[in-house]
């Protein structure tokens, strides 16, 4: 099956267009040949394939492929019509009216309904889906089949792409190593009075011992890593609204997984007496009550650490010597909601990460990302001395802009770190740790910074997420310092006591 449209509609006039009959049947004869074909190759353009005059109306039928579709193609028509039957016949368009709008999409597997405005109905045939749409003149006008169209296909990709094994491929993997501690490291820590489960969901109170960890993985990062290749520190935003979102991409698709923020409609204490009133006497939160007095969400809480950042350079141009700028941000949380797969430190829904970030040229950014390599394989391989493996990945953020594969010699997309966890097995899950990404131009275009020279920008990110280190080097090496690495022992120091209870 083909992309096919087909829109059946008429030209509301001014008056009855039976004296123009012959030159509407003229003027839509050269349109087939020449006006909807422009822009298209050969035989591919849009075509008038019924007509006829009513008393208040030009009726048609137009069809389509991928190449000057139906709504531009009406468009086109009308402007036409406008000039040759208001000199002449002194005949107005009012407008365009829709009867209905079908695009045939193909595809290899059925989707479910989509709940967007202006689609009437949609159905899965054998090889593709039918959309129905209910648009007029100002939705075709403002390209709103196009974006409809876009999303079906962005859908269809994604179905695609999770069928498909192409998304991974190892690159690199670690002889495996013996580890004797077999233990779940959460419960493990649980049990020393390490950690505590917070009041939240997926959120954990790190004790002493914990936290010593935390602060020797980070001090490693900044020792072995940042410092020696010239990263600056900065403080990024944790509160991230819809603007910023909207232009980092990340708005097509991140709200099941976000903490929304909502500020208060006033802060006027009388405002909020009754919610007040009401936990004093019940004791109990009124959420229902709070629900009806807070604004609309203004975004959300840190997802994706980065983002926030790409507003300080927003609109901005970039001196050829001050790149590539590199910067990183350890000043706060970050919060995701996780699907049910909340088990321990390794998957919760706050979390703390070093986010590092870099802009350059396309040759400036893929060397940033080869030294952050190496800066990792030496952490990994000679301090921390785990079981780990790197795999090039297709994120499907960025796969559905089309903006990196796993073919040869494509340097965009995503190198995950994975490690083995002795407790799930010998045949069980790696866990994702660590990960480099190389964004191409996404970020700089979405927020339109320039360089000087014009040259193109491009960037990079990489997240070390502390929870992530400890549950690898924690589920291999254990709890007890006597059994970490004689380098990791050096940083680590002594751990301090943790807090005892009666």
């Amino acid at each position: 099956m083909e992309l096919q449209f087909k829109l059946k509609a008429y030209f509301k006039t001014g008056a009855d267009p039976a004296p123009a009959k012959e030159a509407v049947t003229a003027l839509f004869e050269e349109a087939n040949n020449t006006l909807l074909t422009r822009g298209a190759p050969e035989g591919q353009g849009a075509k008038i394939t019924e007509w006829k005059l009513g008393e208040d109306r030009i009726e048609l039928v137009l069809e389509s492929g991928r190449y000057v579709r139906v709504h531009d193609a009406v468009l086109r028509l009308k402007k036409v019509l406008v000039e040759a039957l208001g000199k002449r016949y002194r005949i107005g368009i009012r407008g365009i009216e829709v009867e209905s709008f079908i695009i045939q999409v193909p595809a290899e597997r059925e989707l479910r309904m989509l709940k967007v405005p202006y689609i009437k109905s949609m159905e899965n045939i054998e090889g593709g889906i039918v959309l129905e749409l209910e648009v007029g003149e100002a939705e075709m006008k403002n390209r709103v089949p196009d974006r409809i169209l876009t999303l079906l296909e962005e859908k269809i990709d994604a179905a695609r792409y999770g069928a498909k094994a192409e998304h991974w491929n190892l690159i690199w993997q670690r002889e495996p190593m013996e580890h004797p501690f077999k233990e779940d490291p959460t419960q493990a820590m649980m049990k020393e009075g390490w950690l505590k489960r917070g009041a939240s969901r997926g959120q954990w109170i790190h004790g002493p011992q914990s936290t010593k960890v935390f602060r020797t993985f980070e001090k490693i990062v900044f020792e072995e890593l940042l410092e020696p290749l010239g990263y600056r520190e900065m403080i990024f935003p944790k509160l991230v609204p819809w603007e910023v979102w909207m232009k980092s991409g990340h708005a097509k698709g991140v709200y099941p997984e976000i903490y929304y923020v909502c500020p208060p409609k006033t802060r006027d204490p009388e405002y909020w007496e009754d919610v007040a009133d009401y936990y004093k006497v019940t004791h109990e939160v009124p959420t229902k009550l709070i629900k009806d007095k807070i604004g609309e969400p203004i975004g959300g809480m840190c997802y994706a650490q980065c983002p926030p950042f790409w507003m300080y350079v927003t609109g901005e141009t970039l001196p050829n010597d001050g790149i590539p700028v590199k910067v990183f941000d350890r000043s706060g949380t970050s919060h995701r909601y996780e699907s049910g797969g909340i088990h321990g430190i390794e998957r919760v829904d706050e979390f703390h990460r070093i986010e590092i970030v870099w802009i350059g040229t396309k040759e400036e950014v893929i060397k940033c990302a080869e030294e952050l390599h190496e800066r990792y394989m030496h952490i990994f391989n000679e301090i921390l001395d785990i079981e780990w493996r790197k795999a090039k990945v297709t994120p499907w953020f960025m796969a559905q802009e089309g903006l990196l594969g796993l073919a040869e010699g494509n340097v965009v997309g995503t190198t995950d770190y994975e490690a083995c966890l002795p407790y799930r097995g010998e045949n069980g899950e790696w866990l994702e740790f660590q990960n480099v990404s190389i964004n191409g131009d996404k970020y700089p275009k979405g927020f339109n910074v320039k360089l000087q020279s014009g040259e193109e920008l491009w960037s990079g990110c990489s997240g070390v997420g502390l929870e992530r280190w400890a549950a690898v080097f924690l589920a291999q090496k254990g709890l007890d310092p006597e059994s970490w690495p004689e380098e990791f022992r050096k940083r680590v120091g002594e751990l301090p006591e943790g807090i005892r209870f009666l």
